[in-house]
């Protein structure tokens, strides 16, 4: 089988795989050398291993009309990825690239004090983004950890 997974050049395929054999009684070491070359494979954006347990939790975002979009957030996923998967309208125009300011979200002070420091590069494009905070942060820049269970994040009006 490895044979013919060097010469896939899809993640999509390797990924089909691997939900093949689980459940077989396929050995661990072909789930393991499966899932190191999905994740090896140029240009696959995946943010999470292939074969994993996906551990979730509860995040809240709130349109800036109020409404709020409980979703179950895969630890280790990007805010901006989290909400793309869940149809939640936080535009990321620049894909993730910290290019823009489009998936700026507003943090609880609570929260925002736990996150992990600014790069000069996310405090350059904030200073483009609407309704800008004090505890503004970029949703391309954070990761779901596990103490993010049951926050809500705010989505600012665009101006549009």
């Amino acid at each position: 089988m490895s044979s013919i997974l060097l010469r896939s050049s899809s993640s999509a395929v390797g990924c089909s795989i691997i939900r093949r054999l689980q459940g077989t009684s396929a050995p661990s070491s072909a789930y393991r050398a499966l899932n190191c070359y999905v994740q090896n494979i140029p240009n696959n954006r995946s943010t999470t291993r292939a074969f994993s347990s996906k551990e979730t939790v509860t995040i809240t975002y709130c349109d800036p009309d109020g409404t709020e979009h409980p979703v179950e957030a895969e630890i280790g996923k990007h805010l901006l990825d989290v909400a793309h998967d869940n149809n939640i309208e936080l535009e990321g125009a620049c894909g993730g690239e910290l290019a823009c300011s489009t998936c700026h979200l507003v943090f609880e002070e609570e929260v925002y004090d736990t996150l992990p420091p600014k790069s000069d590069e996310e405090e350059d494009m904030l200073d483009l983004a609407f309704e800008l905070t004090e505890t503004s942060r970029l949703g391309c820049q954070i990761r779901v950890v596990k103490e993010f269970d049951g926050i809500k994040v705010r989505i600012p009006d665009d101006g549009y």
